[in-house]
């Protein structure tokens, strides 16, 4: 006869100290597990009672979902066992769930939306769909579980990816498979699929180094002399960009949302949007005479430095201001490629190639990497030292006029 429990598998807990509830299902001594759906972190777990405690937020919805649950599972077992089948979680799991949990692209935007709740970023959340998206669209319809991605799905999907049609960089499709990879990890944690059917187990993610993008002093003083009708959206996103490279390499995300009152004269003083890093940037002359340019009578205290998001913008709404970010963001790269195309330069140039304009040029000038890390806002240092290689590889260039010149000789 089978028996099935709640229990709280404390063994799986991460790092965030969470971990999943599942129903034990325990036949001739054979046990097998089937989630709940759901994760509590331990100290919302009443291990003496084997319960969720009541003073989690959502505590009666999860108790009344896993007591409905927990009944039909035991329903289904019980009727296995009568007509002498074999009981498995996998069978349980497909007679009790409406839909299988094993269909990949439901966990994976479950997953996704489970850990935006949990505190993630919407930038994150955004781009962990976008991932999704891809594939749901690459599936044409099709519905696959966990089972029907395998090694040769993935290299047939890579080069879908690589194709006319999305044309992906290795990279992007590194960081794609990346995320794919982390979906079938906690599939496996959640004992959904076993560890030897993880595909990226015989598949190797793969990576190419790339040269960061950035702009020499020559470079930025061009675009900065190109003449822009002042009041136009052109001009504006120029200054924007021209800001950047002078004052910190300040990201889109962050330049968008400084207000004069973050301003006090000498420095700018915010919050960064990525990190939630507080930071104080001295503005030097360059950017100072950006700034009163756009610093009118009319300007509030409240008002945005560059009045380029609109003045009553909800930016305390993740979904809306991230939706307007990006949207900024894209109209302003536009711009920045058209000026690169009026001025022939042949580097590509979006906003970001600020900021590693920016960190090259403050260490080629002989700041500290520290200094630079901090007003970067880099949690590692290693991060910083790319842009340091930038310039030592300048230096190593640098140095082999003296092989030319013995050349000569």
């Amino acid at each position: 006869m089978a028996s099935v429990s709640i229990i709280y598998r404390k063994d799986k807990l991460n790092k965030k100290g969470e971990a999943p509830i599942h129903f034990r299902i325990i036949k001739d001594r054979k046990i097998s597990y089937l989630s709940t759906g759901f994760m509590v972190h331990q100290d919302y777990w009443d291990f003496e009672n084997n319960k969720i405690k009541s003073k989690h937020p959502h505590s009666k919805r999860i108790k009344s979902v896993i007591a409905n649950k927990f009944s039909e599972v035991q329903d289904q077992v019980f009727e296995f066992d009568n007509k002498n089948k074999s009981v498995t979680s996998k069978r349980i799991r497909n007679e009790v769930y409406g839909m299988k949990p094993t269909d990949f692209i439901p966990f994976a935007e479950k997953l996704a939306k489970e850990s935006y709740k949990n505190g993630g970023k919407i930038g994150t959340y955004n781009k962990n769909l976008s991932v999704i998206e891809k594939l749901r669209t690459y599936a044409n319809g099709r519905n696959f579980t966990f089972h029907d991605i395998d090694s040769d799905f993935l290299i047939k999907y890579e080069t879908y990816l690589r194709g006319e049609t999305v044309k992906n960089t290795t990279n992007t499709i590194g960081k794609d498979y990346k995320y794919l990879r982390r979906i079938f990890n906690e599939a496996i944690r959640q004992d959904i699929i076993e560890h030897k059917d993880n595909p990226f187990l015989k598949y190797q993610i793969k990576s190419e180094k790339t040269q960061r993008e950035y702009l020499t002093d020559e470079e930025i003083k061009l675009i900065e002399d190109y003449n822009t009708t002042p009041g136009t959206r052109l001009d504006l996103h120029k200054d924007m960009f021209v800001f950047a490279c002078y004052v910190g390499g300040i990201r889109i995300s962050d330049i968008l949302q400084i207000r004069w009152e973050q301003f006090d004269g000498v420095h700018l003083n915010f919050t960064t949007m990525k990190t939630t890093s507080q930071i104080s940037i001295k503005v030097p002359t360059k950017g100072l005479e950006i700034l009163k340019k756009y610093k009118t009578d009319e300007v509030e205290k409240s008002d945005f430095i560059f009045p380029m998001l609109e003045k009553n913008l909800n930016t305390n709404d993740d979904v809306i201001l991230n939706k307007a970010i990006g949207c900024a963001s894209s109209y302003i790269n536009k711009n920045l490629g058209i000026i690169k195309t009026k001025l022939k330069l042949k580097k590509h140039i979006s906003f970001h190639v600020s900021r590693n304009s920016w960190a090259t040029r403050a260490l080629r000038k002989g700041m500290r990497i520290e200094y630079v890390s901090k007003i970067l806002t880099h949690s590692d240092l290693k991060t910083t030292q790319i842009y340091a290689k930038i310039v030592n590889s300048e230096l190593d260039k640098a140095m082999d006029v003296f092989n030319e010149q013995e050349t000569k000789q």
